[in-house]
Formats: structure tokens, C-alpha cells, sequence
């Protein structure tokens, strides 16, 4: 007669690896999720629809984030300020502040213009103009200042600059600066990109929270709808994550069909728009930056859309199943 410990090390060698246990629960999970997506028809095409709208939105404010930053340099790259210097300042002086510029966090690079460059480029901008050249001859010294031209790293710095160029104790060698000339330009450029970015981000969150909501209700109807069942797994000692899983995969499903869709979408979408913003934005070509980043752009979409489904799912779970 067996003892005890023989009976269990049969018991032990008939029964199933644990490995192999997981995996049925998990493929029957996955089946069940499947199946439910299927089941549901409309609802599910509504949710996808509406997941499709938001992963639109989110892809498209990757984009212009992309758009607004080119766009923004290529326009700070066209905008300065100059400090002109009085025509008895020493050029060690202004080499001096020059540097002294350069220290600042705020400043991208500093550019000195001499009296007699800034001549030179006066006459060849002017050249054939013989009203201004006979001018320049008649005149016994040379009428132009020296300057710097200060670019900064981001526009809104500009008015600091400003600031520090404006000192008193620069006084005795600073004839102007030329930041309230292209002051109106600055506030509005930064306001305008602000702007769009805080329109971009609120649409975002709006489609997500529509879509949260649509994937959601439509996982809400399912277990509403599977009450008998979900009821009669509970009584033969189903486990939570069997009775939950098949919703959570439903809502993944949601999100990776809205996420290919919605890139399949945006590909002609991009191609159509790439010419115009092509001619607003001569240094970014979209068609280009999108091939470069076609599979990162890919990953961060299905991201987003599988994490709408996720979400939505563990909270109607969490709400409806009372597990």
C-alpha cells in the first residue's frame, strides 16, 4: 500500500505545469475578448470610431508640436534685437558687453557688427542708388553705428534681454536697442504658439475623455448584457482575473484597431498637407520627417489608443463587476 507521500508525488506528476495552465486561461481570455468585441456589432464600430477621432487628434498635436517648433526657430532665426553703441564707445568696451551677453542662459548668440562692416553692407544693400552713394561720399566720417545683434533661445527671453541692455550702467555707451521695434511681433508670436498648443492639448483631452466614456458604456452594456454567465463562473470558482480579462482584451482591441486605422488615416492626410506647410515652413518637409518617424509615430498611436482601452476597461470592470 502506498503512503501519502507517494500518492502525492502521482497526484503531483498528473496534474498540469502551472506554465501550461496560464497559457490555456490566457488564450481562452483572449477568445472570450474577441468574441465579446465581435458580439457587440455597432457598439463596437461606434467605439472605434471615436477612438479613431482622438488618436487623429493626438497624432496631429505630435505634429504641429513638430510644426510650431520649426516654424519657431525658422521665425527666431529671422528676429533679433540690436543694441547700437554711441559712436564714441571704444571697441573693447563693446566687446566686453559682448561677452558679458554670451554668459547669459537666455541668449542663443551674439553677433558684433563694427562701424565700418556695418558701412559695407549699407552700400552694397544701397548699391546703384546714386543719391544715397553721393551722400556717403560728401560726408567726412562714417554715420553708422556699431552694434550687436543678439538672438535668444526662446522669444519670450527677449524681454530680459532688453532689460539688462537698458542698465544704467550702460548708459554712457548705449545709444538704442531696438527691442520695442520688434516687440508687437514677439508677444504675438509666443502668444499665437501658446495658444495653439493649449487648443491642441484641450481637444486631445476631450476626444480622450469622449472616448474613454464610449469604451466604457460599450464594455458596461457587455458585462450587463453577460450577467447570467458572469454569475455561473462565479458559482464554479472562476477567478476574478478570468471573469475580468476578456473585457480588458476587448478594450485593447478597441484601441489597436482605432490606432492602425487611424495611422492609415493620417498617411494621404500627411501627403496632401506636406506641399502647403512645405510653403509656410520651407525648412520642415513633412512627408519626410513622417517616413523618418513612421514607426516611432506608429508606437506612441497605439500607446495612446490601447491606453484609452485599458483604462475604460478596468474602470467599468472595477464599477460594474463587483469583484
Amino acid at each position: 500500500m502506498r503512503n501519502t507521500a507517494d500518492l502525492f508525488s502521482i497526484n503531483h506528476s498528473l496534474s498540469p505545469p502551472t506554465s501550461i495552465v496560464s497559457m490555456v486561461t490566457l488564450s481562452r481570455i483572449i477568445k472570450y475578448g474577441w468574441q465579446a468585441f465581435l458580439r457587440n456589432g455597432w457598439l463596437s464600430l461606434s467605439t472605434v470610431s471615436i477612438m479613431i477621432l482622438a488618436a487623429l487628434v493626438f497624432e496631429g498635436l505630435i505634429l504641429f508640436n513638430v510644426m510650431g517648433k520649426t516654424a519657431l526657430e525658422s521665425i527666431q532665426n529671422k528676429i533679433d534685437i540690436s543694441v547700437y553703441f554711441k559712436s564714441n564707445a571704444e571697441e573693447d568696451a563693446i566687446l566686453n558687453i559682448k561677452r558679458s551677453l554670451e554668459g547669459l542662459e537666455e541668449v542663443k548668440s551674439v553677433e558684433y557688427v563694427s562701424r565700418e562692416q556695418a558701412l559695407a553692407e549699407f552700400k552694397a544693400r544701397h548699391e546703384g542708388e546714386d543719391t544715397i552713394t553721393q551722400t556717403l561720399a560728401e560726408l567726412d566720417e562714417n554715420p553708422l553705428l556699431a552694434s550687436l545683434n543678439v538672438k535668444a533661445e526662446d522669444p519670450s527671453e527677449y524681454a530680459a534681454i532688453a532689460s539688462y541692455l537698458e542698465n544704467e550702467n550702460l548708459g554712457d555707451l548705449v545709444e538704442k536697442v531696438t527691442y520695442a521695434q520688434n516687440q508687437v511681433v514677439i508677444d504675438r508670436l509666443v502668444g499665437l504658439v501658446d495658444t495653439m498648443k493649449k487648443s491642441g492639448i484641450t481637444l486631445t483631452v476631450f476626444l480622450a475623455f469622449l472616448a474613454v466614456t464610449v469604451t466604457f458604456n460599450t464594455i458596461r452594456l457587455a458585462i450587463f448584457s453577460n450577467r447570467e454567465q458572469i454569475s455561473i463562473m462565479r458559482l464554479v470558482g472562476a477567478s476574478n482575473i478570468f471573469i475580468r480579462g476578456p473585457y480588458t482584451v476587448e478594450g485593447i482591441i478597441y484601441g489597436a484597431i482605432a490606432g492602425i486605422i487611424g495611422f492609415l488615416i493620417l498617411i494621404p492626410v500627411i501627403g496632401f498637407l506636406s506641399p502647403y506647410v512645405g510653403r509656410f515652413i520651407p525648412e520642415l518637409a513633412l512627408s519626410a520627417y513622417f517616413r523618418t518617424h513612421f514607426f516611432t509615430l506608429l508606437l506612441y498611436q497605439l500607446l495612446f489608443c490601447i491606453a484609452l482601452g485599458i483604462v475604460s476597461s478596468i474602470i467599468a470592470t472595477r464599477r460594474y463587476l463587483r469583484l
